[in-house]
């Protein structure tokens, strides 16, 4: 209940404040929400399993967003920023497709 909580306030927060992105942070930011959804499904697919562990969904979320971010900043100082940006997209896209297929087994056993 707690994380739900935290997301809704955080939502109203964000709408009601209309934070700023700086420049330099823009073409990572949807890396990051990316990998942070990743693990978001991963963690609803554990609890489903009922193997949820809170540190591990800590790690897994801060730990995909720093990686991710830093393959993407990575690519831009070798001048191949969207192509690895591209590819951690793919990579992170197909386990959440895969998180929600376990999700909706799990919800509808179909």
């Amino acid at each position: 209940m707690i994380p739900a909580l935290g997301l809704g306030i955080g939502v109203i927060l964000g709408l009601i404040l209309q934070p700023t992105v700086p420049g330099w942070l823009q073409p990572y930011l949807p890396i990051a929400v990316i990998a942070a959804l990743d693990a978001v499904f991963g963690a609803i697919r554990a609890i489903l399993d009922g193997i949820f562990d809170d540190k591990v969904f800590v790690v897994s979320f801060l730990s995909n967003v720093v990686v991710a971010a830093f393959i993407v900043f990575l690519g831009d100082k070798l001048g191949v920023g969207n192509q690895l940006a591209i590819g951690v997209v793919v990579v992170l896209g197909v386990r959440i497709f895969s998180n929600v297929a376990s999700i909706r087994r799990h919800l509808f056993d179909a």
